[in-house]
């Protein structure tokens, strides 16, 4: 994150060529974090490394692939060391921000570059009025199905919770132990997507109204009580607080689990992986009485402040350089296709709408999700409570006096 002192410059002459060459010197260097979404990721950004420096000898680009499993306990360490990255992929923001680490993204952000994003995704990492993030991409979750399984069991596709229950017997009694009917992750890498997943579902959710915290609410202790019940029935993968939703996604395209809610990329993370099963989406199951809501993740690339860089304009510049350079539409829309997410800019959109229609329709469904309240200061902390609500939980914990803890312990 630091801008190299510049020693000396160097100027080679020949006698047939005078051209000066840039010291290494005197480059600007910016360290980048990015987030291990697939198998590809590494492939793809070493590619980009190289394309940037080639067209912009001027800067040093360290990229660093960093897994998702790793990235708050390396980040955390690089912050309190006075380390930050100089740009950073993460889906936290607030504390950051609470904290005056993150340069507002209109400092670096070119006005070109601002009017090719969707507004809502442009306008979500707004705090206080002022933007303070980009959105790298984003992606849908849905409900994936084995189309065979449920056939030869017998059920049908459910839209209600009552449904998921009851295709669930079918698949169980139909296959035991071979299949399990639904997947559930409950682990400390996705835990809080099934808090959303069930209590969104239910007309609950982590905030009310007024957008306070409301975790210990009625519809959201029904609705984990629903999901234990499945795992509790054996309808569920056998270990929901250890098996990620990888495994799950494994387990899915080897034929071992029936349904599990998915985001969109799961069709190319079973091409990648050479699974070869009969398989469909739909909306996520309700319950009875509520509409299905889909959720929508929003990850972001950051920009960290760095008051012991010597030329903070060079250091700026680079920056802006390298958002103009990766939201490229041709780059960008290759980098969605790469991992199978979404792009959160229009431009990249249309022109990916024009090669395959399903980025149409998945644009129209993600327009329409809820998302985390991730810019609310204690979104870590709730992040990491509802995942340890649910791991009590399914220990034998009773859910209303966990929820009313960690309802007390987020709002007081």
């Amino acid at each position: 994150m630091k801008r190299k002192i510049a020693l000396a410059m160097v100027l080679a002459m020949t006698a047939s060529m005078a051209q000066p060459v840039l010291a290494a010197d005197s480059k600007t260097t910016l360290d980048v974090i990015i987030s291990q979404y697939g198998t590809q990721t590494q492939t793809w950004w070493t590619q980009f490394e190289k394309d940037f420096e080639a067209e912009n000898p001027d800067i040093d680009l360290n990229v660093e692939i960093v897994s998702w499993n790793d990235l708050y306990t390396k980040v955390n360490t690089l912050v309190a060391n006075n380390n930050a990255p100089d740009i950073l992929n993460i889906d936290v923001l607030a504390d950051y921000v609470a904290d005056d680490l993150l340069m507002p993204a209109t400092e670096y952000a070119s006005e070109d570059l601002q009017a090719k994003f969707f507004p809502a995704f442009w306008e979500a990492s707004t705090i206080d009025d002022t933007v303070y993030a980009l959105p790298i991409l984003a992606s849908c979750r849905a409900l994936f199905y084995n189309k065979d399984i449920l056939e030869e069991a017998g059920a049908t596709v459910p839209t209600t919770w009552a449904e998921v229950q009851d295709a669930a017997k079918k698949i169980k009694d139909k296959f035991g132990d071979d299949v399990y009917p639904w997947g559930i992750d409950m682990t400390t890498d996705e835990g809080q997507a099934a808090f959303s997943y069930y209590t969104w579902n239910n007309g609950g959710g982590f905030v009310d109204e007024n957008g306070d915290w409301a975790l210990n609410s009625d519809k959201n202790v029904e609705a984990l009580n629903f999901a234990l019940g499945l795992v509790n029935d054996g309808y569920t993968n056998s270990d929901p607080a250890n098996e990620t939703r990888y495994d799950l996604q494994d387990m899915f395209g080897a034929g071992k689990v029936a349904m599990m809610i998915g985001p969109n990329n799961i069709p190319t993370y079973l091409s990648d992986g050479g699974y070869d099963i009969n398989y469909d989406v739909t909306t996520i199951p309700a319950n009875e009485g509520c509409e299905s809501v889909a959720m929508g993740v929003c990850d972001r690339l950051e920009v960290f402040k760095d008051d012991s860089a010597e030329d903070q304009e060079a250091r700026t510049a680079a920056i802006t350089k390298f958002f103009d350079f990766f939201y490229d539409d041709t780059r960008y829309a290759d980098y969605m296709v790469y991992e199978g997410f979404l792009p959160t800019t229009q431009t990249a959109a249309d022109l990916l709408a024009k090669e395959d229609e399903t980025y149409s329709s998945w644009i129209d469904i993600l327009q329409s999700c809820n998302f985390y309240p991730a810019t609310k200061t204690e979104w870590a902390d709730v992040k990491q409570g509802v995942i340890e609500v649910e791991q009590n939980a399914l220990l034998g914990d009773d859910v209303q006096t966990l929820l009313d803890d960690l309802q007390a312990d987020i709002a007081g």
